[in-house]
Parts: structure tokens; sequence; C-alpha cells
């Protein structure tokens, strides 16, 4: 006997539906697998084989053929063990077959129990568009499958639980969409930073405006926990970014029952030993990386000459399409890369360079430490900030109290607010993604700013790139401020925060 049953796959980040279509027949007993499966997916023979016997059903002796359609993609992964016991289950008449609209995926213990997978939600949304209305899926799964919407998800504690829900015995109760609570909102404070008020208004202006940044200064001036706080006072995520940066997160095992989605932006720190594949993506079939695993969020890098000269120009491309593609001998991958890069650096190698009495590296060795970095990287950095180190009146706490992220956030969302009325929904997300048709149509300059411009273009010997990126951070300088134009303090302030001149020896 044949039977149909609708599961579904994973295609880089991805969903896609696949059929699981068993066949039971006449035959010396045997069971096999095809449709380019991969062996953790041949191995599901023996799971399903040993959940089906030891839940106490009974394994049919005859030839059993799964074909996972479609037959020319390769299936990997543990996903269709569930969708292949209850195809052999329907198929030898022990369970009323499920509905048409219904799919299932998940992978079994020997003893019967589903264990939660990876990919639950891109799966989940695919199932949506592929029209089908009941999901079943393992209960620690169930609540990231919600998060994709007009679809009932059953989550599943076991083999039997299911088989009596089919047959009509104990049905499951559907999974409730699942909701954050308040304590996934909270993250470090900006209150918590003392001093570096100029760097926290560098930061609020590449919050507001999603722009790259880059700051250096001497060790322990507060670079990384200005950077931790970053993501406190990141405009709020709308629903569309949430998912997208949850699918990749999802994909690579990164979700969990208890929180299934992102309610922060992600906040990704690599170590500076990573090597390109693990910044970029790669493998086979090819894997997100770690830039894209900062999609709609922050990839910070700090120590940024100790990275890799190589892995760092695997940058260049992502910072200026918002995606990295992978191809192998195995296929060809589009990853999203979206994302706010945010830099720390010391100013040498002993960290001290610019202070008198205390930098103890030549001219040559700081040349040779700034020589990593390469120019058309730092092009494509919009604000460069300097930090300082505090003095004794800042860190014994004889200053005014700090401003929170709360309060800058505010000014943050408003400026955002603004920009998103200003593009629309089909336009850039945020003043760093205009392009050249955003920047003549909001961007433009007065006579005075147009004066100004031209003497920063010649005395900084701006690029093409660095001269729109000025004008993006002005934009978003005047966001802050309210203004409906570009004025000549903004373009002044936007000037300031080009590399400083040790960066460009």
């Amino acid at each position: 006997m044949l039977y149909n049953v609708r599961s579904l796959g994973l295609s880089g980040v991805a969903g896609y539906e696949v059929s699981a279509e068993c066949d039971l027949s006449n035959g010396l007993p045997a069971f096999d697998i095809v449709g380019l499966p991969d062996a953790a997916v041949r191995e599901a023979r023996e799971r399903v084989r040993a959940a089906i016997k030891n839940c106490g059903f009974a394994f049919p002796v005859s030839r059993i053929t799964i074909n996972l359609a479609p037959a020319n993609r390769r299936k990997a992964g543990t996903v269709y063990d569930l969708p292949i016991l209850v195809g052999i289950l329907a198929a030898g008449g022990q369970v009323r077959p499920p509905d048409g609209t219904a799919a299932f995926v998940g992978e079994l213990s020997l003893s019967g129990a589903l264990r939660p997978i990876t990919g639950m939600l891109p799966m989940a949304l695919a199932a949506v568009k592929a029209g089908i209305t009941e999901l079943y899926v393992p209960a620690d799964s169930a609540p990231e499958a919600t998060l994709a919407g007009n679809l009932t998800v059953y989550p599943v504690e076991n083999v039997t639980a299911l088989v009596e829900h089919l047959r009509g015995e104990h049905p499951l109760s559907p999974a409730q969409p699942w909701e954050p609570s308040p304590e996934d909102l909270l993250c470090p404070d900006f209150a918590d930073v003392k001093g570096q008020d100029n760097v926290k208004r560098a930061l609020e202006i590449a919050a507001a405006g999603g722009h790259n940044i880059l700051m250096a200064g001497p060790p322990g001036s507060g670079k990384s926990m200005l950077a931790r706080r970053l993501p406190g006072i990141l405009p709020n995520m709308t629903r569309r970014e949430a998912l997208e940066a949850t699918q990749i997160h999802s994909v690579l095992g990164l979700t969990s029952r208890r929180l299934p989605m992102l309610v922060q932006r992600p906040f990704r720190a690599p170590h500076h030993t990573i090597s390109i594949m693990g910044l970029s993506g790669g493998g086979s079939p090819p894997r997100p990386g770690e830039i894209s695993l900062a999609h709609n969020g922050v990839l910070f890098l700090d120590e940024l000459p100790e990275f890799g000269k190589e892995t760092l120009e695997v940058l260049r491309q992502p910072l200026e399409d918002g995606q990295v593609q992978i191809s192998r001998v195995s296929g060809t991958e589009v990853f999203p890369a979206r994302f706010m890069l945010v830099c720390a650096m010391n100013p040498c190698k002993c960290g001290w360079h610019g202070y008198a009495g205390r930098c103890r590296c030549s001219d040559a060795e700081v040349e040779r430490y700034l020589g990593r970095l390469s120019g058309p990287l730092l092009d494509r950095i919009d604000l460069y900030v300097e930090v300082p180190p505090l003095n004794f009146d800042e860190l014994s706490g004889k200053a005014a109290p700090a401003e929170s992220s709360a309060a800058i956030r505010a000014r943050v969302n408003q400026a955002r607010g603004i920009q998103n009325a200003r593009f629309g929904p089909d336009g850039p997300g945020c003043n760093a993604h205009m392009g050249p048709a955003e920047l003549k149509a909001y961007c433009a300059l007065d006579e005075a700013g147009t004066g100004l411009m031209k003497g920063a273009f010649t005395r900084l010997g701006l690029t093409a790139r660095s001269y729109d990126r000025i004008l993006r951070v002005a934009r978003t300088i005047a966001d802050l401020d309210g203004a409906g134009c570009i004025g000549v303090e903004h373009l002044a302030e936007a000037v300031q925060y080009r590399e400083n001149e040790y960066l460009r020896r």
C-alpha cells in the first residue's frame, strides 16, 4: 500500500516542502530510503524501526520503500524521522491517515520520544506558504513553530501520544503562540558607563542611522563596555526583522524552547582568531557565518587589527550588498548579512600611541600594526571616534550621573521613525542604506554646506564612497535634531567623525 505524508526540509536558511512517499509491498523484508538522503536520513531506518517496536506497534514484515520528493534535492538531518514513521503506520493501517493539509517533522529517539530540531522557524514559514494548516512537531520546538502564524501547531512528546491523537482517542492540544517576557528584554545600561559623552553621542548617531563605527583608544578606556551596551539603544525590531534574524539562528540551533525568537537585535562578538569560513559562512552544504548571525543587529570586532587581514577583507562585499554568497561544489547559497559593524582597537600594539611617555612602540611598529587595516575596509566605516582614558573624578563618581539607555533609545526610535516615514515600507531600512536616488532626494546641501563639503573633500582626501557616507551621517544627525534639511552644523559634526590622522598614515 502507498501513502504520502507531507513534511518539510531546509535549504540554506529557507524551508521547502518535502513529500515522504511510503510504499509497503510484497517481497523480502527490506527498508530503503531514496531521494538523495544523507547519512543522518539513512540512519532514520533504525530509529524508526526501534521507535515503532518500543511503543508497542507492529513493524511491517514487508518491503518498505520511502521516497523523499523532490528527489533531485539533497535531504539532510533528522527531521524526516516522524513523517517516515507516520507513513509506515498509515500505510500498514495502524493509524487513521492524517488530513492532506497536515505535515510532520521531528527526530525520534529509540524509545519513541521526540527530540527538538534545528531550523523549525524557516520550515514553519514554508509550511504556511505551501498551504499546510496543521503542523506536528516535537514539543520543545513547538513555541518556535507558532511564530509563523496562520498555523495550528501540535506539540508531540512521543509517538504514543501522536498515535492516540490520530486515532481520535486522546486529542493533542494546540500550542499557544509564544510571547516574550519582560526579563527577555533586559540588557546592560549606558548609565553604568562613566564619562565618554562624546563616544556615547557617536554611538547614538550610529544606532539611529544604522551606521558603522570604529572606536580607538588605549586599554581600559571603556571601548568594549560601550559596545556591549549598544543593543540597549538600538531601535526596536519589527516583526519582519525579528523573524529574518531568528531564522538564521534557528538553522544553527541557537534558539531554545524558552526563547524561540530574538527579542533584542543580535549582538555577535567573534574572537579575533576566527577563520574566514567562521566569519562569512561556508562548509558543505554551506551554512551561515557570524556576519549572517548579526543580520539586523551588530557585529562587534574587538581588537580589530588582531584579526587576520584576509578575514577582514571578506567584510567588504557584505557591507555594501547586505548579503553574502557562498559557492561550493555542493551548491550556492545566498545568506542575508545586513549588519551594523562596530569595531574597537588600540592605537598601537602596546595601546598608548599618542600619549607621551607611555608608548613603547617605534614608528615602524605602529605603521605595521595599523597596516593590517586596508583602506577599502576603513572607507566603509561611517564614524571614527577616539575613546580617551578617564580621569580620576570621572572614575570616582564625582561627575554627574550618566544618561540611561532608555532615554537614548527614545531619541533613536524617534529618529528611526522619521526615516521609516520618509522611505516607506519598500524603501531603505535606515539612512545608512540609502542609495543614489535617496541621497539626491534627501541629502541636498545649501550653498554653505556645499562650501564646507568641498573644503573637507580636499583636506581629508575623501573618496566618492566616504563623501556619500558623510552625507548619510549628516542626514541622521539632522533627524535626531528633528530638522527637515541638513544644516551646516549637522554636516560639520558628520565631517569630524572621519578617521583620525594616524589611521591615514
